[in-house]
């Protein structure tokens, strides 16, 4: 069997190993320690905002920046459809009511006419929306400019889900400094890890230092343990902070790795004209994080996205529809939602292709070549009559 060829997988290096080592060799094992401050002060830089806080999960930095926002049972919060369920989820966690905003066909994000119809809407049966959870989808800014003026026009925070961006950049301003509060994930599949974490990103400090107080069980300063309110324990731990450092050090190689298999890609799958990719809108720049395709039924003869992605798998090679929008999870159909079709049709014929930054030149070659002869096999047959036969080409 040819070798396993993954959608995402995690790319380390030299320095994780050294990093990790020092926590080992001077025993910074328990939950805190050097690694955390100097890995949130490297990610403020990186992100440029003025404060960071590291935690275990991109999940938890959502669910406390709701907290912190005052999101309470019944607030109504405005999000992405077209996501992974982690943005959505911890909504549900506060008992709040989660308002699925479709996207736009440009970036694939939260549509702003929509959002601001979504509003409106509210506003009349008196819901206003307490906050918005604004997704990058797979690294692609999305339409900031117009969503900020939304957001600052009715006076709703945004936070700020750069879970699949960090590195990502909005008129050469990186993403995770544009909301409220900014939100990035470390997963095993992300453009760097740290085996699993991810960060609560602001300017402002006081948010921050609430951040950072709730996600270590909110423990009182007492020489004793005293608690005035619910804690988490949500904090990143000092040996995943260690990793983190490693990985933050290679993450603009390891951007240009994955954009240059978007490249790679886009050249190979270039005369498909059944296939499209997702291109960088003016003033976007994207970490393509992964790169992703849609394939039209209508002009491959039927052929869908699943078809690729079965040939794929036969070759073991890992790919992977589209997210499927909230609004269409048996978890969350119940919920309000504001959809023009757009994601739904993403959902049905996007595919996302192998992108780790790990992967060499001879395993993109498979997978385009897996593409382009499912489709050759798939295209319809032309004939000319002759006065001797049918010919067919």
């Amino acid at each position: 069997m040819n070798k396993k060829i993954w959608l995402s997988s995690p790319h380390m290096g030299e320095s994780e190993f050294l990093f990790v080592k020092e926590a080992f060799d001077t025993n910074w094992i328990a939950p805190l320690g050097p690694h955390v401050d100097n890995f949130e002060k490297e990610l403020s830089a990186a992100v440029g905002v003025k404060e960071t806080a590291v935690l275990s999960s991109g999940t938890a930095a959502i669910h406390l920046a709701l907290i912190i926002l005052g999101i309470q049972r019944d607030d109504e919060v405005i999000c992405s459809s077209l996501t992974f369920s982690a943005s959505a989820n911890p909504i549900v966690y506060q008992g709040a009511i989660p308002i699925f905003i479709d996207s736009e066909k440009e970036t694939w994000n939260m549509d702003p006419d929509l959002l601001e119809y979504a509003i409106k809407d509210r506003i009349k049966i008196g819901k206003k929306p307490k906050a918005i959870v604004l997704v990058h989808l797979y690294g692609m800014p999305a339409k900031l400019d117009e969503i900020i003026s939304i957001s600052n026009k009715y006076g709703i925070p945004i936070i700020e889900d750069a879970a699949e961006a960090l590195g990502s950049k909005y008129i050469n301003k990186p993403l995770g400094s544009f909301g409220r509060i900014g939100v990035l994930s470390f997963n095993g599949n992300k453009i760097i890890t740290t085996s699993g974490g991810g960060a609560f990103l602001s300017d402002d400090k006081e948010l921050v230092k609430k951040a950072r107080f709730l996600s270590t069980q909110a423990r009182d300063a007492a020489p004793h343990y005293q608690h005035s309110q619910i804690g988490y324990n949500y904090r990143m731990s000092n040996v995943c902070a260690a990793i983190g450092r490693g990985q933050l050090l290679v993450l603009k190689e390891r951007i240009e790795q994955r954009r240059k298999n978007y490249e790679y890609y886009k050249n190979k799958l270039a005369n498909l004209h059944e296939i499209e990719l997702l291109e960088e809108p003016m003033n976007h720049f994207s970490n393509r994080w992964l790169t992703t395709i849609l394939v039209d039924p209508v002009k491959t003869n039927g052929l869908t996205r699943e078809t690729i992605r079965l040939a794929l798998e036969k070759e073991n090679i890992e790919s992977r529809p589209l997210w499927k929008p909230m609004h269409m999870q048996p978890v969350f159909e119940k919920y309000p939602s504001y959809s023009n079709g757009v994601s739904e049709k993403l959902f049905e014929n996007g595919l996302c292709l192998p992108s780790g930054s790990n992967l060499e030149e001879s395993d993109l070659l498979r997978v385009a070549e897996v593409i382009n002869k499912t489709l050759l096999i798939n295209k319809p047959q032309k004939s000319i009559i002759t006065n001797e036969a049918t010919v067919h080409y």
